[in-house]
């Protein structure tokens, strides 16, 4: 069964931004920035070094896009909570990978920071922003999050920021789904096409959770859109999620011994690539 028509047809964000077939974005997970609890007053100029160097391993194997985030800031401020030197902090950090690599970039703001992400977004250059409460309301770590789209989606437009895509979850990692349990996630996949998302995204239930082949399809079912892993992609798996998946943003797993805060590991690198590269023919 065809998935619903809600919006008319749009240009497919992952071939403009891309340009390959089934494109792989590895994350940089920022280490603690100002303001954050965990931040001990390490120099900015460290940060952005072990950034760059993060952005330089997946640049050289291969990925076709880097997302960054402020994974060190947790426990995550509310959207509403995100302060200047948050947005001062993932700005420069930004700039500095710009300045190291070709590669396109992403963001992703933490914890739900649509709007704080497409101004930075807006500021660097940045093609894309991840935002994990799209639609609908959830109960995530920070408590209950309404979807951002409709406020975000005009702040996109406010700052003339068209050209930055969204790349929204569907059935989002860290939440407890009991307000949406009355909802198919085919169904919930519709509502973020509706809610003019350009990429959805399939996850598992944490950072790093394998992302099963059935939510991909499911997702796939309610949407038109492109539809991308979000999480937990391995060499391994990549033949039976790439099946039916048109990308996959890889974080933990490129790291050393699959621990997200480690450097990435060139060697995890070239084995994910080189499958993607098997799948893409």
């Amino acid at each position: 069964m065809p998935a619903p028509k809600v919006l008319p047809a749009k240009a497919n964000a992952l071939d403009a931004i891309f340009g390959v077939k089934k494109p792989v974005v590895g994350v940089i997970h920022l280490r603690p920035l100002p303001g954050a609890p965990r931040y001990d007053g390490e120099a900015m100029s460290d940060i952005f070094a072990a950034a760059i160097a993060d952005a330089k391993t997946l640049a050289t194997g291969g990925v076709d896009g880097i997302m960054i985030e402020n994974a060190g800031d947790l426990p995550f401020a509310r959207p509403e909570d995100i302060g200047p030197e948050s947005v001062a902090g993932l700005t420069a950090a930004c700039m500095a990978v710009r300045g190291a690599v070709d590669t396109p970039i992403g963001i992703t703001f933490v914890a739900n920071g649509a709007i704080p992400g497409l101004a930075v977004a807006k500021a660097v250059g940045a093609r894309w922003v991840r935002v994990n409460q799209w639609t609908n309301a959830y109960v995530a770590n920070e408590g209950l999050l309404n979807g951002a789209a409709p406020q975000a989606m005009r702040y996109r437009s406010q700052i003339g920021a068209r050209d930055v895509a969204i790349f929204a979850d569907v059935h989002v990692k860290f939440g407890a789904h009991a307000i949406t349990s009355d909802r198919s996630i085919s169904e919930q996949a519709t509502d973020a096409e509706w809610f003019d998302a350009d990429v959805l995204i399939a996850t598992g239930a944490r950072t790093g959770s394998p992302t099963s082949r059935k939510e991909v399809d499911e997702v796939r079912e309610g949407t038109n859109l492109p539809v991308i892993v979000g999480s937990g992609l391995s060499p391994d798996q990549v033949p039976a999620l790439f099946a039916t998946a048109d990308g996959a943003i890889v974080g933990q797993w490129l790291k050393v011994d699959g621990v997200w805060w480690n450097p990435v590991d060139p060697r995890r690198v070239e084995a994910l690539m080189s499958a993607v590269k098997t799948m893409r023919g």
